[in-house]
């Protein structure tokens, strides 16, 4: 078998970071300027396209040939654009970025050779970002280019000589990183679900473009008449201004007004009274509550053929290997709570703004929650929307071995109403609408939803415990609670935490509920891990570990990872909790991997997951979700007493059931 590394430059005038990568080489000027390849680790070579050089027949072969593995850095990206001209198989392209992201590693070329430690001979040239600005997208027309609207070679040769050595860095780079990360190979599960990933976003979803350019045309003209009445009431040149419209709110009602929050606003607008102050902090609330970025997304990524294509990022989250939204971000969509969404939707798209006034009030907010209809089905077809029932918390009863959760999640599935009855001794009969021990079933709520990876009081507050109608002093009795209730989940979080300080201390191997976390070192390519490999057999890395003192001056774990709230790669602590929600939400994830895998090989069309969410464009006559809820409800072999449920859903238009 031998290998080849494979780096392109293009142009296109399409934005790819707004419309994604396939309407970029969807686009009628698309062009691949330079193609740099090397061969089995040897010198590497660039054929410049854009002067006239042709491909070698060789390469043009090996791009078709099963003996030949393709590598390269973000390789879908490699992959779709050459299979414009040439021919040449998913299957036999390894992405060295998903191989850098399954190790424990952050995103891009670059940042990852800095990661890894690679000599500055090895990285990629800082001037790349300039040098792709100016030959891979268009040129702004001035007298001083000749009013050009894209720079070529002859208009930039030192420039361009020095592109076709970045092109030629790339390639060093990327096999550099292959290297170093070669005794850590991606599995073999993993590559073909990375292959079923790109099937997947390549085949994309519809989108009603009526409902999206009727959404962003009836925002323009309510978003409009919500501004000028600010304007009017305030005398604000622009109440979008948080300074300006501080100090007014501040010297309108009397008091101090720090800030604009979304929670500030809606206190100030349940304590002051009627008049102007009032009025402008509502039209604030309602012009919040609108999402048209998602829309303008849509028409930004949409292709010819009414499609939105490239919306999954794989190994996005590469701490679990959970999946990424990209373009539209349909991870963190607008719930819909409309009882009436196809008329909603058909005023949208007749955009009919008062219909929507009279009949709905808040049209921002209509909007809003109108953002999941606008994808749609193929014609002829239905969407079939089906996602496992608490997951997570499934996840962790199974893990931890916690009984009479296995037992709720093999009968009624009640865990919110089975945890307050757990926590407060109070038959789970009587926890039921009309009875007053119902209200205890909201402290079971909030409790299941932050209390699972060790927090406390300030987790019950961040998941709206106080927005519940709770108090702040019955939140550490609620934690008591929980707690006792859930043992072998509090075991768990000390007995995974003990687990890897031992790992870090002796080198030697230790299992816990059917995880095994193993310290190993591949020092001559200066790689060091703490490994927990899951049920499933994949693996989390936690790269370039360490022990030390934590806040508390108690020996904790330490290793190097990307910063969730800095977003750069540094030194991050981490604890029994914070390790428990990693493996449990890696569960899950290889949980939905094997339904993904499973309804493939059954003929079903994926065209978007979300979080726990599979949906499906199916023709009408074979639209049987029953079929689909049973095969994800299915016995995982790797997960033995795993107590799965799928429910689910037909429609015409994506919703939140």
């Amino acid at each position: 078998m031998r290998h080849l590394s494979i780096d392109i430059e293009t142009f296109s005038s399409v934005k790819i970071k707004k419309a994604g990568l396939y309407k970029y080489v969807q686009s009628p000027d698309f062009q691949i300027l330079l193609f740099a390849y090397s061969w089995d680790g040897g010198p590497v070579r660039i054929i410049d396209l854009a002067q006239g050089e042709q491909i070698p027949a060789e390469i043009v072969f090996a791009l078709a040939d099963p003996n030949v593995i393709k590598h390269a850095y973000n390789a879908p990206f490699e992959w779709y654009c050459l299979n414009t001209v040439f021919h040449s198989p998913l299957e036999q392209w390894r992405c060295t970025q998903l191989h850098g992201l399954y190790c424990g590693y952050t995103a891009g070329l670059a940042a990852t050779a800095v990661a890894l430690g690679l000599p500055e001979d090895k990285r990629k040239m800082g001037i790349g970002n300039a040098l792709i600005k100016l030959f891979c997208t268009p040129t702004k027309p001035s007298k001083a280019n000749g009013q050009r609207t894209r720079t070529l070679p002859h208009h930039e040769p030192d420039k361009w000589r020095l592109f076709k050595d970045y092109c030629i860095q790339d390639v060093v780079t990327e096999m550099e990183v292959d290297r170093r990360l070669s005794a850590f190979p991606v599995p073999i599960q993993e590559q073909k679900l990375w292959e079923l990933d790109q099937r997947i976003n390549a085949r994309g979803v519809a989108v009603d473009m009526g409902v999206v350019e009727g959404a962003l045309h009836c925002d323009e003209l309510v978003s409009g008449e919500l501004m000028a009445e600010a304007i009017r009431l305030s005398g604000l040149d622009n109440p979008k201004s948080v300074k300006q419209l501080m100090a007014w709110l501040t010297e309108e009602i009397g008091e101090e007004v720090d800030n604009l929050q979304k929670g500030t606003v809606a206190k100030l607008i349940d304590e002051i009274d009627e008049g102007k102050a009032k009025r402008v902090l509502e039209i604030r609330q309602e012009l919040s509550k609108t999402s048209v970025k998602k829309y303008q997304a849509m028409r930004e990524a949409v292709c010819t053929d009414g499609r939105i294509r490239g919306l999954l990022q794989f190994y996005g989250a590469n701490r679990t290997g959970r999946w990424a939204g990209r373009l539209v971000q349909v991870q963190n969509l607008p719930r819909n709570y409309l009882d009436t969404l196809s008329h909603a939707r058909e005023c949208v798209k007749a955009k009919k703004v008062d219909a929507l006034k009279l009949i709905y009030g808040n049209v921002p907010d209509t909007l809003s929650q109108l953002i999941r209809t606008a994808f749609v089905p193929s014609a002829g077809n239905v969407l079939l929307v089906s996602d496992f029932s608490a997951i997570e918390a499934r996840v962790i009863a199974w893990l931890s071995g916690e009984q009479w959760r296995l037992d709720v999640f093999s009968t009624h599935g009640k865990i919110y109403e089975a945890s307050a009855s757990q926590m407060f001794g109070v038959p789970i009969e009587l926890i039921r609408k009309g009875n007053p021990e119902y209200e205890l079933r909201q402290k079971g709520k909030v409790a299941e939803l932050a209390l699972g990876y060790q927090g406390g009081s300030g987790a019950l507050i961040s998941m709206g415990a106080l927005t519940m109608g709770l108090t702040e002093e019955e939140l550490p009795d609620i934690v008591r609670r929980w707690r006792g209730s859930n043992k072998r989940i509090v075991d768990l979080w000390y007995g995974l935490e003990n687990a890897a300080l031992e790992v870090m201390r002796t080198g030697h191997p230790v299992g816990i509920r059917g995880l095994i976390l193993t310290r190993e070192i591949d020092s001559f390519n200066q790689q060091d891990f703490l490994i927990i490999t899951l049920p499933s057999g994949r693996k989390l890395f936690y790269a370039r570990p360490f022990l030390s003192k934590n806040e508390f001056g108690k020996e904790a774990l330490y290793y190097h990872g990307v910063n969730q709230k800095t977003r750069k790669w540094e030194v991050v602590p981490t604890y029994g909790g914070k390790l428990v929600e990693n493996v449990t939400q890696a569960i899950a994830r290889d949980c939905l991997a094997e339904s993904l895998t499973r309804l493939d090989a059954c003929g079903y069309q994926t065209v978007m997951h979300i979080h726990d969410e599979a949906v499906l464009d199916v023709p009408l006559e074979i639209a049987d979700i029953d079929t689909i809820t049973t095969i994800m409800g299915q016995p995982i072999k790797w997960a033995p007493g795993l107590p799965l449920r799928a429910e689910g859903f037909v429609t015409e238009f994506y919703m939140k059931d």
